[in-house]
This record gives structure tokens, C-alpha cells and sequence, in this order.
């Protein structure tokens, strides 16, 4: 295969933006980054790339679905949405689910497992799912059905029942979970936290009220990450800083953020990546299948 010689562009690399560069691509793998424009030789292919940037592929860590299809749509949705995602620039993720029915679960993580196992170049790679759980406070639920958090007042099954095939369920597919996100505060909650994270999972906190010392005593526990951070938790204050206060004055804990200027303002987002530095903070999308398409069009959420 010839070698690709993408010039012009303005090239993202880990700490600096390298403009009006080439990028040299032989046998579909990056070799070189060369200053000033390059076109190479006979047989050799060459892409004009002014004004553009080119940056690494994205790992999208939390995101329900794309163009019409939500993880959870039965079997090869996950393999569906890993089809799409590279048109955006995403070269990996982690499927994510919300609170769901243990069948509904079981079915899921069967399907996460078997996109893992049969990876397609072209698409994203899948990572372990990330479960918006079952164990999240249903007073800061979201657009989580509460019908399937344990806890809820209008749950469908008892809790007991719930909490038992739900842990079941994700016992069975231990290695195709990666993140948890649960609300600490809830009864239980510590010891799910010193569950998942002793079984390798990581703890997430979110969709949440727990408070400054609640969120610090899951912390110590093994929670070492916080989802969405600002969106679906109670609200920093300079007397009670909740979970955003625990979790940015903790250096270990990675924190998302979604960065679209809209779920939290830019200056927010700023503060936040002063206090946890770029390497603690995750640009995460939460995709839902409405993501991707046109306006005025319908997707099932």
C-alpha cells in the first residue's frame, strides 16, 4: 500500500498543536509528523488538509446510542452504534445503559460481550459497558425510568428482587462491566461501592444528593470517578459542596464533564479542568439515539 501524506493541517498531539504540517500515514498506521507540506513520490497519495485540524480519535466513555439506535434495542444495536460512531470521530466507547429491567440488562450485556469478540476495523472499538445503574437516587433520576431504581416509590418490582437478579445479572458479566455509576447515600450504597470496586469495576458517582461527606466517605470507600459532574447532583455551595466539591478536592477521582456549552457553562468547565488538570477530566458526549440526526426528526429515548 503507498503511503498517505495528509498536509496543511493543524495537528492535535498530547500538549501542543503543530500548524501547517504533514501527517504520514504507511500501511494505515501514523509514521511521521513533518513540518511544512509534504506530497511525497510517485505513487504515493496526497490529501490537501488547510484549515483543518486532525486530532486522535475519540474514546467517548459514556454514550446510550447514535442516529436512531440505542444500546439497549436488542441484539447488534451495540455493534450498530460502534458502526456509526467513527462519522463523528469516535474510535472507541463504552456502551452505556440507564436503569433498565434485569432482563433487559442480561440482554445488554450479552450483547456488549459479543461486539467485543467480533470487532469490525471500520468500526469503534467497544469497550466494558458503562450501567447508569439501577442504584442511583430516583430524587435526582433524570430522564431514568424510576420505575427500575431500586429505592423508588414506584418501582415495578420489589426491591429486594430488583437488587438480587440486578447483581446477579452483572456478576454474570463481570469482565463486560467497567463503570458503575451509583448514588452513595442510598441505602446499601457503600457496599456496592466496595463490591464493584474490589471486583475491578470502576465506581462512579452520580444521579446523586449525597453530600460533601457522603460523596468523601464513598471516595474512601473505592468510588474513584464522578459522572457528569454539576448535571443530576445536587448543587455546589460554599457550605455544602456536595459531590463536586468531594470530588474536585480529591486529586485521584476522574471526573466527566459534557462539554457542549449548554449542561454546564464554559466557565465551569474551565474551573473545573484548573482544579483536576486535563488528565483527571473526561469529555464524555451521554448520546442519546436522538444524537445524530436531523432536526425535526423522531428517535424512541
Amino acid at each position: 500500500m503507498s503511503r498517505m501524506f495528509l498536509s496543511g493541517a493543524s495537528i492535535v498531539r498530547e500538549d501542543t498543536v503543530d500548524t501547517d504540517s504533514t501527517l504520514v500515514v504507511d500501511n494505515e498506521r501514523i509514521v511521521d509528523i513533518v513540518r511544512g507540506r509534504l506530497t511525497g513520490g510517485a505513487g504515493d497519495a496526497h490529501v490537501d488538509f488547510d484549515r483543518r485540524f486532525v486530532v486522535p480519535g475519540f474514546i467517548d466513555a459514556h454514550v446510550h446510542g447514535v442516529s436512531g439506535v440505542d444500546v439497549l434495542d436488542g441484539h447488534g444495536a451495540v455493534a450498530r452504534v460502534a458502526a456509526m460512531l467513527p462519522r463523528w470521530g469516535v474510535t472507541a466507547f463504552c456502551p452505556t445503559s440507564i436503569a433498565c429491567a434485569p432482563a433487559t440488562l442480561g440482554a445488554f450485556l450479552a450483547d456488549v460481550r459479543d461486539a467485543r469478540g467480533h470487532h469490525e476495523p471500520a468500526h469503534a472499538r467497544v469497550w466494558p459497558a458503562h450501567l447508569e445503574s439501577n442504584f442511583i437516587s430516583p430524587e435526582f433520576a433524570g430522564a431514568q425510568p424510576r420505575e427500575w431504581i431500586c429505592g423508588s416509590p414506584v418501582a415495578a418490582v420489589d426491591d429486594a428482587s430488583l437488587r438480587r437478579d440486578v447483581l446477579e445479572t452483572i456478576d454474570r458479566f463481570q469482565g463486560d462491566v467497567g463503570i458503575v455509576t451509583l448514588a452513595p447515600e442510598m441505602p446499601g450504597g457503600l457496599d456496592l461501592v466496595r463490591r464493584f470496586a474490589a471486583a475491578g469495576q470502576l465506581v462512579s458517582i452520580g444521579h446523586s444528593g449525597a453530600t460533601f461527606d457522603e460523596a468523601r466517605t464513598a471516595i474512601q470507600a473505592g468510588a474513584s470517578r464522578a459522572t457528569h459532574l454539576f448535571n443530576a447532583m445536587r448543587p455546589l455551595s460554599h457550605r455544602e459542596p456536595g459531590i463536586a466539591g468531594a470530588v474536585l478536592a480529591y486529586d485521584h477521582v476522574h471526573v466527566e464533564l459534557i462539554c457542549d456549552g449548554v449542561h454546564v457553562h464554559p466557565a465551569i468547565v474551565r474551573t473545573a479542568i484548573a482544579a483536576k488538570t486535563p488528565a483527571r477530566v473526561v469529555a464524555i458526549t451521554d448520546g442519546t439515539a436522538a444524537s445524530g440526526l436531523p432536526p425535526g426528526s423522531r428517535a424512541h429515548l
